[in-house]
């Protein structure tokens, strides 16, 4: 760490740097090198992400591809006065899909008059996008659970407003369910998949923050919601656990997912960035402290979490 911010350090900015120091103290200097260091590193992952990126060639494969299961994805969306761009933006990742068999379920719970016009306006031109207009908007749980009530399908997949999906994603999901056990016969697919995410910002040209995840460890999910994104579940265990829970509102996935793998006999991690987090002004991603309540929603989410399985435990931040 020392050698790197000592080559940050160059001669012209030795002056600088000093200038600095005696100004705002050591802390306000380490927090600059550290965004130098910040800055290089999404630099870096922004250079390989476009050297792996897919080419047409291996688009058209996957989109060939016959799998011998072949599951309908319903993608749960609730909307809320979703910006326009963000919103198409959103839709065409879906859209944009190698795999096919899926339907993407939007609740709009929106107050302005142009969200609802604009996904009726594609609902319109594909069949496999399902619509409601809620009559008010019922939280973020309440607006969650009417999107899952148009599912159809034989897994749903949680999926925000703002956010994207690479073209693969769904691709890698249904591959997932298809892998043969270690003797090379057919296995029941996995009840609940997971895959590694990203952020992009506003423009969806940036990326940043590759979190690749390690593979299931309720240890470790009970220090934080690492799964997060993009969370699949089979639709019987859904119908099992229920939906969600408007007392966790702010980390009602939180909630949803300790319920989902306390009850599931296989959980997939698929160790792959298939799934863009937005970061922008507004975002949580973008500004983490801006919802200081879903902490305390987490917090109530995991005390429940271990209540249920008969741990007794005190939760702290």
């Amino acid at each position: 760490m020392i050698r790197r911010i000592l080559g940050l350090i160059k001669i012209r900015n030795i002056k600088k740097s000093i200038q600095i120091i005696r100004t705002y103290g050591f802390r306000t200097f380490f927090s600059k090198v550290r965004g130098v260091l910040k800055y290089k590193g999404d630099y870096k992952y922004n250079v390989w992400c476009k050297e792996h990126a897919l080419t047409e060639e291996e688009l058209a494969k996957q989109r060939a591809m016959k799998f011998s299961y072949e599951p309908k994805i319903s993608i749960l969306v609730p909307t809320f006065n979703t910006p326009e761009k963000f919103l198409r933006e959103m839709i065409a990742s879906v859209q944009a899909q190698t795999y096919a068999n899926w339907e993407l379920c939007i609740a709009d719970g929106s107050t302005d008059d142009t969200t609802f016009p604009l996904l009726k306006e594609y609902k319109d031109k594909d069949s496999r996008i399902v619509l409601t207009k809620l009559d008010k908007n019922y939280g973020i749980s309440g607006n969650t659970n009417k999107a899952l009530a148009l599912a159809t399908g034989d897994y749903v997949a949680l999926f925000d407003h703002d956010d994207l999906l690479t073209e693969d994603c769904l691709y890698h999901v249904v591959l997932a369910l298809n892998e043969k056990a270690e003797d090379g016969t057919t296995k029941e697919p996995y009840e609940v998949l997971y895959t590694d995410e990203d952020r992009v910002n506003a423009s969806g040209k940036t990326h940043m923050d590759p979190f690749f995840k390690p593979d299931f460890s309720i240890d470790f999910l009970r220090t934080h919601n690492y799964i997060t994104h993009f969370f699949i579940v089979k639709k019987t265990l859904v119908d099992k656990v229920g939906g969600f829970d408007e007392a966790y509102d702010g980390a009602q996935d939180y909630d949803f997912i300790f319920r989902c793998v306390e009850q599931a006999k296989d959980i997939k991690h698929i160790p792959r960035i298939v799934y863009h987090w937005r970061a922008h002004k507004n975002s949580t991603a973008g500004k983490p402290e801006s919802k200081m309540y879903a902490f305390e929603a987490g917090k109530k989410a995991l005390e429940a979490h271990l209540k249920r399985q008969g741990l007794k435990a005190t939760v702290a931040h």
